[in-house]
């Protein structure tokens, strides 16, 4: 029997669609009463199942729980660009005021090594997701994105990483790589993976449910307590109880502003014919974005489809997370016309797919993992969209903090972080759609004059960007 991977009538996602019968098969069962264990997980994505897979690994004695609210990898993990980056959201420069230069760089060279250790995982374990770490190209399309490209580069230089970690490549460089219109150079990092994430949340979900991980699916919980979570369907008991709940967090009893749910949204394109793609490029699968202010991601799919996607759907009043929200006319639309606005040869393909879904900011935009041992309390998240990478490291930190193993994982700058909370509403619906009219405001007035928005520079710095 197959899970029902739909919200409203349509697929959670291309990814979702795609999957084969197998993996689609479900993974665990609901909870039917109250049950004790060792570790209760809050949130079947990858932050949850990655932190039950390394803490299988250490132990396999530990009687863990995983709880989730509809089927494993049906939020963000299943949604997203499929970046396997070492994209952090916090920059090298706040990493190091928490901490020091020294552990602000061994954080993001730990990141660079995350997108090692999933290739390494699925490699071992012999997952087929699509995997292809072609690296990233961030183009430059106008004077002003090429200066930003070359600071950026110079940055990296100021912190010790050389052209083997991030280099500035010409224009005649940039479009060997794929012939984006406008191109005037771009940087390139070799650190990320194209990867198809609901392939890879499956695939983690029935590794780690094979090997004696309960996964209690179609369990909403309602509250997170010390030593306990309440369900709809009976409470887990737990010493340690990890939230890896990132977008959908709100949903908790009395964790309604700790982090905020903001929605990305994507579509995808029919599969594309060889002529095109020799025309487009990006041979090895590399994932790629712009130089403007409001992010926008893509990659090129295993089967040669565009996927792509960006920011720009609003911020709901209340951090209402509804299905009715993944799908959003005038930001698809707009997002098409991005897309066609970069690789005009796609303006008669067909979208064939399109979704969104909630992801996770804190109040700060510091991403954050930690395990409060008086309460038993642990957590990860605050991904900003950056959580495919992340999470992996998510799950091997708090594995580590709950067998209390002190390894060079626990002492990151980004353990045990405290956000400060958002504020209340209508604050924090006026104050989250504002960043998202600046940055969109940003790029108009910079595409028409040519010069950088002080306002979304102020934005981007205090927003670690």
């Amino acid at each position: 029997m197959s899970i029902d991977a739909t919200t409203g009538t349509q697929p959670i996602s291309l990814w979702w669609d795609l999957l084969p019968d197998e993996m689609t098969a479900p993974v665990g069962t609901q909870l039917d009463g109250d049950v004790d264990c060792d570790v209760a997980i809050v949130g079947g994505g990858y932050t949850g199942l990655w932190t039950a897979y390394y803490l299988q690994q250490a132990d396999p004695a530990l009687r863990i729980c995983v709880i989730e609210a509809n089927v494993a990898g049906f939020g963000a993990s299943g949604r997203n660009g499929g970046w396997a980056s070492a994209l952090f959201p916090s920059s090298l420069r706040q990493l190091a005021e928490r901490s020091d230069r020294e552990t602000a760089v061994r954080m993001k060279r730990t990141m660079h090594a995350t997108v090692e250790e999933i290739g390494r995982v699925s490699s071992t374990e012999g997952w087929d997701v699509e995997w292809s770490k072609g690296g990233t190209i961030g183009v430059a399309r106008s004077a002003l994105q090429l200066r930003r490209a070359e600071e950026e580069i110079a940055d990296m230089r100021a912190w010790g990483f050389g052209p083997e970690d991030y280099s500035l490549l010409t224009k005649e460089e940039s479009l060997a790589v794929t012939r984006m219109s406008g191109t005037l150079g771009a940087t390139f990092t070799p650190h990320c993976a194209a990867v198809n994430p609901a392939r890879l949340v499956r695939s983690l979900a029935a590794t780690v449910a094979s090997r004696g991980v309960r996964i209690l699916e179609h369990t909403p919980a309602t509250s997170i307590e010390s030593g306990l979570v309440r369900t709809t369907r009976g409470s887990v008991r737990a010493p340690i109880v990890v939230r890896a709940t990132e977008g959908y967090t709100p949903s908790l009893a009395g964790l309604k502003r700790v982090l905020a749910p903001v929605y990305s949204l994507m579509l995808a394109t029919e599969p594309l014919s060889d002529d095109a793609w020799a025309q487009i490029g990006l041979d090895e699968r590399q994932t790629f974005h712009d130089g403007r202010n409001l992010i926008i991601y893509g990659q090129r799919t295993a089967d040669g489809r565009f996927a792509f996607g960006g920011r720009g759907a609003p911020y709901h009043f209340g951090s209402r997370i509804d299905p009715a929200q993944d799908r959003n006319a005038s930001v698809h639309a707009a997002l098409r016309e991005v897309l066609v606005e970069l690789f005009p040869s796609v303006s008669d393909a067909q979208i064939t797919h399109t979704w969104g879904g909630p992801l996770g900011i804190a109040r700060d935009w510091w991403a954050s993992v930690g395990l409060d041992r008086s309460t038993g309390l642990a957590w990860a998240g605050g991904y900003v969209g950056d959580g495919v990478g992340t999470s992996n490291l998510s799950g091997r930190t708090l594995a580590d903090l709950i067998l209390e193993r002190a390894t060079d994982l626990t002492t990151l700058p980004w353990v045990d972080h405290r956000s400060r909370q958002w504020e209340p509403e209508p604050l924090r619906w006026l104050g989250t759609n504002l960043g998202l009219q600046v940055m969109t405001k940003a790029d108009a007035k910079e595409q028409r004059t040519g010069k950088e928005s002080r306002l979304a520079g102020i934005f981007a710095r205090k927003i670690g960007h």
